[in-house]
């Protein structure tokens, strides 16, 4: 059987680990074996929490709803059921930037869904 030469294939499965690991501490980023475990854990850390930030970034956006809200003596759940009442299909998000940058604007906002 013919001797079988991996000099090149390994090298660039390494550098390619090794590239992807720069910027990590110690040897995580300068040996192959635990760059390759530091590797694969980060990768499922930032799969994982790429999900993570849409429900952390929508709890952020219900406390600042909740916080202007509190001000005017509405409760966050009965001015979201009036808001679906209503038809007012302003998201969450908005509501959040509309409560700390134009207060004016959801102040009128929520005059309309309370009365």
């Amino acid at each position: 059987m013919a001797r079988v030469k991996r000099g090149n294939v390994s090298r660039k499965k390494h550098k390619k680990v090794l590239k992807l690991t720069k910027g990590f501490r110690g040897s995580l980023s300068k040996l192959y074996r635990p760059a390759k475990q530091a590797l694969l854990h980060a990768l499922s850390y930032a799969y994982k929490d790429r999900r993570l930030k849409k429900r952390d970034f929508r709890a952020l956006w219900i406390a600042r709803i909740n916080a202007s809200l509190e001000m005017k003596n509405v409760s966050y759940s009965k001015f979201m059921g009036q808001c679906k009442k209503k038809n007012v299909e302003i998201n969450r998000k908005i509501l959040a930037e509309l409560a700390i940058t134009k207060p004016d604007t959801f102040n009128e906002i929520v005059q309309f869904v309370t009365k």
